[in-house]
């Protein structure tokens, strides 16, 4: 079967970049497969975690950590899909031959301490599908029937199906706070964050503020329904808050500041700048990803202000995705129109037909999208 790839027979993964198509095996139910599910890919989601995976600036130790422990040298990316149930082990019930899903991304253990919280999303033991075990980006893939996600294509596009679970990122970075005649700052509208434009809006947000430095993202942010958008500015240092962000905000939410500030971007900047943008007893959302140490700007001001920092890491199982179906089906928000018509434009250039794979236009898609989806057999 077709699959995008890395293999460390072959490549290292400091002196590589990118994903190898290639021909591999296709999985199988074997003995011990009870709870497993073997599914037909139709369409398939890059999310800026397989972004910096392509670049390997990230994800580089549980990729090759996971295949020393499995004792494998190859590993199929991809972790966002919506595909066909073709086969299912013998222990399996709640799907059968046919059924079209998708998936969540973190398959968890169900035993930790937090797992016996019903804590799912903050598992200790958890496996990321197309990082830390075989993924979606090839023809077949295997997973356990715990983590599919049934999806009724009469209500749901299903380019729009493929991306789910990164919509429902936006969505369980919505619910932290009630948004609800709320005040919203979303810093970095990269796709998660234009999710998160659309979401805010449905949840009953009053007034929803860009801080966005590329003007193409921005005004694609701008189309999705923002009622500003600001170009923050570069501090004195990389860590530093932009001085005049917090004054142009200001100047939008009546001198108050923002009630909730979503930081998507994952630049210290990034943080400091929600830290100054939110209200005295606001609420900063983290959901932008750096690896390493971060300097935070104004600890004083975190504490005496009453400021809530608040992280936020996949879905919540299943909450998230119950109300992700609800906004995605519900044709009177334009939520899934929105996704179709303006993120994805519809389909040109932003849906890739792996039938015609060629490394160097998609590199060209990337660049010029901050979404794109693999088209496998939809």
């Amino acid at each position: 079967m077709r699959a995008l790839t890395f293999d460390t027979a072959r490549e290292d993964w400091a002196g590589s970049t990118g994903m190898v198509f290639e021909n591999v095996p296709e999985p199988t139910l074997d003995a011990g497969d009870d709870d497993q599910v073997l599914i037909r890919v139709k369409f398939a989601g890059f999310c800026g975690s397989d972004r910096g995976i392509w670049t390997r600036k990230a994800f580089g130790d549980m990729v090759l950590g996971s295949l020393a422990d499995e004792a494998q040298t190859r590993r199929i990316f991809g972790h966002e899909m919506l595909g066909e149930v073709v086969a299912v082990g013998r222990g399996v019930t709640r799907v059968r031959p046919g059924d079209i899903v998708s998936t969540e991304s973190h398959i968890v253990c169900g035993t930790c301490y937090q797992c016996q919280r019903g804590e799912f999303h903050v598992c200790s033991r958890d496996k990321i599908i197309g990082i830390s075990m075989n993924g979606c980006f090839a023809d077949l893939v295997k997973l356990p029937e715990k983590a599919l996600w049934p999806t009724d294509l009469g209500k749901i596009r299903p380019e729009v199906a493929a991306i789910q679970e990164p919509f429902g990122n936006a969505v369980h970075a919505c619910q932290v706070r009630d948004l609800a005649g709320q005040s919203v700052a979303i810093l970095g509208t990269g796709a998660i964050g234009q999710f998160a434009v659309l979401v805010a809006r449905a949840m009953g947000a009053r007034q929803v503020i860009g801080v966005e430095p590329d003007p193409a993202r921005a005004e694609v942010a701008r189309q999705l329904g923002l009622d500003a958008v600001v170009c923050p500015q570069p501090g004195p240092h990389a860590w530093s808050a932009d001085p005049s962000l917090r004054a142009q905000i200001l100047d939008l939410t009546d001198g108050v500041g923002v009630d909730v500030a979503l930081e998507m971007a994952g630049f210290n900047s990034a943080l400091n700048n929600a830290i100054s943008v939110v209200r005295r007893g606001g609420t900063v959302v983290l959901f932008g990803v750096k690896n390493g140490d971060a300097t935070v700007q104004d600890i004083h001001r975190v504490v005496m202000n009453g400021i809530r920092l608040e992280g936020v890491v996949g879905r919540r199982l299943f909450s998230t995705w119950e109300t992700t179906r609800r906004l995605l089906e519900d044709d009177t928000n334009g939520v899934q129109r929105a996704i179709w018509d303006i993120i994805l434009a519809q389909g040109r250039e932003t849906v890739v037909d792996m039938a015609r794979w060629d490394r160097p236009a998609f590199e060209g898609v990337l660049d010029r999208f901050p979404k794109a989806i693999l088209r496998f057999g939809g």
